[in-house]
């Protein structure tokens, strides 16, 4: 009988070190029952992970642990407590209400006539029922042991499923320009899914660097990661890896192959183009099976496929974008010869977007568009546009004439930047009270792209020398804008713009004209 688990004598227990524990929750209204089950499974391991025990009393005290502990693997539940089915209620509060179906349920009870265990396991979703009297040490180790890898499998399939959906949904988007972030984060989580014990993982390439491939360490700069890698991107992956790896990555990276080393990999990411990748791993079980190698050398091919193919739409939108600008800066050299004015008011523009609450992609879209705002001056005659002197009434009229001619220019495009461009130019000469031009729209009536680029437009005009005045000084123009609320400028705006100011001060000095 030396082998049953509650013995009359039950020793004092060390709990093991809680660092990278299983946790167990005992729920038990008798505190031997707490010392025993410690005992016994005081030198429980599991894939280098001890238990970490965590005791409740009763079954109002369980549910408040259970909140407390979502990450808790296995609880050991009584049955009968302060009620005779208060084990049951516990049971049934972890899956309705606390909604844990990770955590393994095993039912313990000394009194199994108050509880049948054909109807406790048909009417509760609990993972395994045994007697007190039954549970010997060997027998508790095996039923832990078995939970344990069930919540552990549960564990993967969940990371799996979570992989898979990010995987999914930058599917749709793979070619936006930041949907490469969420694609390889959701790759990171599905391989280390796969892979069961990966803790920590990295993804580093010479392209967020910008440079070539070559030999040398320091072109390499991480892009993702998880685990102690999640706060280290952009840093050179010499900054991150100790010696042995930085020499396991090298290896990688010379022999353009995957290195497996201790319990870590380095994967090299082979590329069309004369770039350098390379996936680190670490955290893997000690015996890979050759399916598994082959997923992690599949993963590192399609996701350098796949930056690249993101690499690729964002320099297209770049060229699109730098192709916008110069046209539009050729317009005003030949108008006004107003300098980096078109460049300014782009970035102007998306400072002030995301911080009235627009999307990354509006307020991309907004900057992108904005230097189209007159592109209806190619309607205007040189002599009006290029006349030194003030304008003539009927000139004047001629002149606002250019909102609505780029507004027709544009209109009619399927292109998502020139159909905004198509709104800020025949917007952004309105006014808030309704006194601009070419309708005299007052309010909301006026597009948001169109008031955000009336005032970066204004405030950079401001700022700036002109054939007809002196730059004014930041106090000076900040203070006519702050005048020009509900007047010529959204009122909202102009606090967003009075918020970040030296921001949009910033943007004024990196492009000076």
């Amino acid at each position: 009988m030396d082998d049953f688990l509650f013995s009359d004598e039950p020793a004092d227990v060390v709990e093991p070190e809680k660092v990278g524990a299983w946790k167990v929750i005992i729920v038990d209204d008798e505190p031997e029952v707490h010392a025993v089950t410690k005992l016994a499974l005081s030198d429980f391991e599991f894939q280098n992970k001890r238990l970490e025990f965590i005791s409740a009393y009763s079954g109002e005290e369980a549910k408040k642990v259970v909140d407390s502990h979502p990450d808790a693997a296995v609880v050991l539940l009584d049955v009968v407590m302060e009620s005779d089915d208060a084990g049951l209620q516990v049971a049934k509060y972890i899956r309705e209400v606390a909604k844990n179906n990770h955590i393994r349920i095993i039912l313990r009870t000394g009194q199994p006539g108050q509880a049948p265990e054909r109807q406790v396991i048909v009417n509760y979703d609990i993972n395994d029922y045994k007697s007190k009297t039954e549970l010997t040490a060997q027998k508790l180790f095996t039923v832990v042991m078995s939970s344990l890898r069930s919540y552990r499998d549960i564990l993967a399939i969940d990371q799996s499923r979570q992989g898979l959906e990010k995987i999914i949904k930058a599917s749709r988007d793979i070619f936006a320009t930041h949907s490469i972030e969420s694609f390889i984060e959701g790759v990171l989580q599905q391989l280390t899914s796969l892979l069961g014990t990966v803790d920590q993982a990295m993804y580093a390439t010479s392209l967020a660097a910008g440079k070539e491939a070559g030999q040398s360490n320091d072109q390499l700069v991480v892009f993702a990661g998880r685990g102690e890698f999640e706060s280290s991107e952009g840093k050179p992956i010499a900054e991150v890896l100790s010696s042995d790896q930085m020499d396991a990555c090298l290896k990688a990276l010379q022999e353009k192959d995957i290195v497996y080393k201790d319990n870590y990999l380095f994967a090299y990411c082979s590329s069309d183009y004369n770039h350098a990748s390379m996936l680190f791993v670490s955290g893997i079980p000690e015996f890979l099976t050759e399916t598994q190698r082959h997923l992690i050398d599949i993963f590192a091919q399609n996701m350098q496929l796949a930056y690249e193919n993101v690499q690729l739409q964002a320099e297209i939108e770049d060229t699109q974008q730098e192709l916008v600008i110069r046209l539009s800066e050729a317009l005003e050299l030949h108008s006004t010869n107003t300098g980096n004015h078109v460049k300014r008011v782009a970035y102007l523009c998306h400072a002030l977007a995301k911080e009235i609450g627009l999307s990354d992609k509006e307020a991309e879209l907004v900057k992108m568009a904005s230097p189209l705002h007159d592109v209806g001056k190619v309607g205007i005659p040189d002599a009006i546009l290029n006349k030194p002197s003030k304008l003539t009434d009927e000139e004047w009229k001629v002149m606002q004439t250019h909102t609505e001619k780029g507004f027709e220019l544009l209109k009619d495009s399927r292109r998502e930047i020139v159909s905004a461009g198509a709104l800020i130019a025949r917007d952004h000469h309105e006014k808030w009270d309704g006194s601009g031009y070419p309708k005299g729209k007052k309010g909301d009536e006026i597009h948001l792209y169109g008031r955000i680029v009336a005032l970066a437009d204004v405030y950079d005009a401001l700022r700036h020398k002109r054939c007809y005045k002196e730059a004014w000084s930041k106090e000076d123009a900040q203070r006519e804008i702050t005048a020009q609320r509900g007047k010529h400028f959204d009122p909202t705006l102009v606090d967003v713009f009075n918020r970040c100011i030296n921001e949009l001060e910033s943007i004024l000095q990196r492009f000076p004209d």
